[in-house]
């Protein structure tokens, strides 16, 4: 899948954009580095644990229950760092005790070519730097771009800019990483030192092929590689600024909402606050699911046309449209476009054979139904991806030709390159597996429990992060043909109940954006700050409730705007009728429940 790189606050113009980040559990009896190098590295515990006392920071626990081999390798790491923890790692302390924590500006000023300087030809933290200055070119200020390596191969970049406001903002990567996600320019903007990684290999973020050879470099995109960055980080930024960040924050989308929920579920001490949007986090169930629907879609009569896709839209849209109080394209009150209420059956050919582009065969509705209907497999509760709902926008450029139907040709449906790259390499383990003849998918419980425990991150009891005073906002865009924003709804859900409601309440949110594809994109309102919201609620513990969401034009001005309202609340329209300057104001919407 291309996951997106893209983050809060910016657009992509790209429909392939990668995804897909969530961090998992080692696989037992699997090494966690190779050679005897000493390449996972221990973290260090946020600041705001010591703002009241001068100790020395301790290394950053797992939170992975009944991960042996995790202890026994942080043990190690513990003893080879001894004399780096009591002298750098102190100081570090030293310099942030006093303070109150949420003071937004480093205690001297440091300039971007100054922190180059105090980088470049080092090796800080475990990993070589080299650092290089990057002139404006507007928008983009002018920054230090620092890259880093962490032996063997896990590669990590570092955005430095010329007025840091004391934070630290790590962004996660997309579909099967490989590389270094791009500049993310809204956290430079605002001053943060940034970071994002390669995950430890090197590749295209559609092929899995660095986990059939690679069990390292399988347990870095897992779990390790954002823990093992983060520390190095840590120390680079302190060495080129004076002081350590105050505050330190994670945000990613697709595979790094997967690495956003990893952080909260197995490290829940390494960030303040945490932005997951549309995250992979159940990949054994949603890559079972792309798997189902894939073999759909290859059926005799299965396949699907832009034609058709647009004849399934056009029907959601006449039916479904006018639920939210306004007929915009979007359809914003899901909850009331039940299946009852859809009838997709009335689009149904004659007979149930195809007799062109003004109805769907009984192959082409059983796509439907494997794409509407939740996706179970045996093995464990937690191994099961909730049905999309049909949104009325599947004809969208970034939708269901782009992820689900390949146009007419399934082969290149993203859904299917990543199911197959996942059944080639970590299922069946054979490059020349037939992803298609693969059946059942949990046919194999001890290939299907060594995925889960490496890319899973299911676990909804994140009350260490939550006790720890770590906040959490989940996102995901409401037309998502990649992730459905039905399994993100039942993870909080589960949560919810795992923490609480009054702990869930006081420390996470959840919004849906309608008409919002994978990550960005689509007719709805994409483009919140949620980084603005977060940074907020972990200062000075101001709450986001309902959010701004804007549409931005190509010229850069804000073409409509909405509410972005808390699930399961959606934005009605309550404004004056058949007006459109109106329907374009947020204010003429009112946040409802369904």
């Amino acid at each position: 899948m291309a996951f997106s790189k893209e983050l809060s606050g910016a657009n992509s113009d790209s429909t392939r954009t990668a995804w897909l980040g969530n961090e998992g559990n080692p696989v037992q009896g699997l090494p966690l580095s190779r050679g005897g190098g000493n390449v996972h590295r221990p973290t260090v515990n946020r600041n705001r644990r010591f703002q009241n006392q001068c100790a020395p920071i301790p290394w950053q626990r797992s939170n992975n229950e009944g991960r042996d081999m995790y202890a026994e390798n942080r043990k190690t790491h513990r003893i080879r760092s001894t004399a780096l923890a009591a002298t750098t790692l102190c100081s570090l302390l030293l310099a942030a005790c006093g303070s109150d924590g949420d003071s937004s500006a480093p205690a001297q000023v440091v300039n971007a070519q100054q922190a180059c300087n105090a980088l470049s030809g080092k090796v800080i933290g475990g990993a070589a730097l080299t650092a290089a200055m990057v002139p404006a070119s507007a928008p983009v200020p002018t920054y230090c771009k620092v890259n880093g390596t962490i032996a063997p191969a896990l590669n990590f970049e570092m955005r430095l800019p010329d007025a840091w406001n004391g934070k630290l903002y790590y962004g996660g990567g997309g579909g099967y990483n490989g590389s270094i996600p791009p500049l993310v320019l809204p956290a430079l903007a605002q001053g943060y030192a940034s970071v994002a990684s390669d995950s430890g290999h090197q590749g295209s973020s559609l092929s899995a092929d660095f986990a059939l050879t690679d069990t390292f470099a399988a347990q870095l995109f897992g779990s390790l590689s954002v823990p093992t960055v983060m520390s190095s980080a840590l120390e680079s930024v302190t060495a080129a600024y004076g002081v350590p960040p105050s505050r330190s924050y994670f945000e990613g989308c697709s595979n790094g909402g997967r690495e956003a929920l990893m952080t909260v579920q197995r490290h829940p001490n390494l960030f303040d606050g945490v932005i997951a949007r549309a995250p992979a986090y159940n990949w054994v169930g949603f890559m079972g699911a792309f798997n189902r629907t894939a073999k759909a879609l290859a059926a005799p009569g299965g396949a699907f046309s832009a034609e058709k896709t647009a004849l399934l839209a056009k029907h959601v849209r006449d039916t479904c449209d006018a639920l939210d109080g306004i007929v915009d394209g979007v359809v914003s009150n899901p909850a009331a476009c039940t299946p009852a209420v859809l009838d997709i059956a009335a689009l149904r050919c004659a007979g149930g054979t195809d007799t062109g582009n003004t109805c769907l065969s009984d192959a082409q509705l059983a796509v439907v139904t494997s794409w509407t209907t939740d996706a179970v497999f045996a093995g464990n509760s937690t191994f099961r991806n909730k049905g999309w709902s049909l949104t009325g926008n599947e004809d969208d450029p970034a939708a269901w030709g782009l992820w689900e139907t390949g146009g007419g040709n399934v082969a290149g449906a993203l859904q299917f390159l990543f199911q197959d790259t996942t059944v080639k390499n970590y299922l069946a383990r054979d490059p020349a597996a037939n992803s298609l003849t693969y059946a059942p998918w949990d046919q194999n419980q001890n290939a299907l429990y060594a995925l889960a425990a490496l890319n899973d991150a299911t676990n909804t009891d994140i009350r260490p992060f939550l006790n720890s005073g770590g906040k959490l906002i989940v996102w995901h865009g409401g037309n998502d043909a990649a992730l459905s924003s039905n399994s993100t709804a039942e993870y909080v859900t589960n949560m919810r109940s795992a923490v609480g409601a009054a702990s869930a309440d006081a420390s996470t949110r959840f919004y849906i954006a309608p008409g919002v594809d994978h990550c960005a994109g689509g007719p709805g309102a994409d483009t919140s700050d949620l980084l603005t919201a977060l940074d907020q609620w972990a200062t000075t513990n101001v709450a986001p409730a309902t959010l701004r969401a804007e549409k931005i034009d190509a010229a850069g001005g804000v073409a409509f705007a909405r509410p972005l309202c808390q699930h399961p609340q959606y934005p009605r329209y309550t404004g004056p009728a058949n007006n459109a300057e109106a329907a374009k104001l947020a204010t003429n919407y009112t946040c409802t429940m369904p």
